[in-house]
């Protein structure tokens, strides 16, 4: 019994290379900031991760939930700190310049939380 693979390849100098063809992606997948920064580090940082998940065509899906699960998280802690800080409509009324501040303290740590667990990693 014989397994047969037909193989292409090219000439690039004295090298012969394969023609590899990566399977294909869902094209419909569209990363926002979380998912492009994660898919970045990735390349940067984890090469083999990298190049393992887009030989098998699941890169941009997995970045995708990385993206899902970075916005999630996000909201999550925006609200949880709010609570716990007493960030309220109420306080938004009194004093919107005191409000303002505060909210972007709260969803600079909030973003930075989410980049140290889930971007980095």
């Amino acid at each position: 019994m014989s397994n047969k693979t037909s193989i292409s390849y090219r000439n690039v100098g004295d090298y012969l290379i394969p023609n590899l063809i990566l399977p294909p992606e869902e094209a419909n997948i569209t990363l926002g900031k979380w998912g492009m920064l994660h898919k970045d580090y990735l390349f940067k940082h984890k090469k083999v991760l990298f190049t393992t998940l887009l030989t098998q065509g699941k890169l941009y899906q997995h970045c995708a939930e990385i993206e899902k699960q970075a916005r999630d998280m996000f909201d999550i802690l925006v609200e949880q700190m709010k609570k716990s800080e007493g960030v309220t409509e109420q306080l938004k009324a009194k004093n919107q310049m005191e409000w303002v501040c505060r909210m972007q303290n709260i969803e600079a740590r909030a973003k930075e939380c989410i980049y140290a667990n889930l971007i980095l990693c």
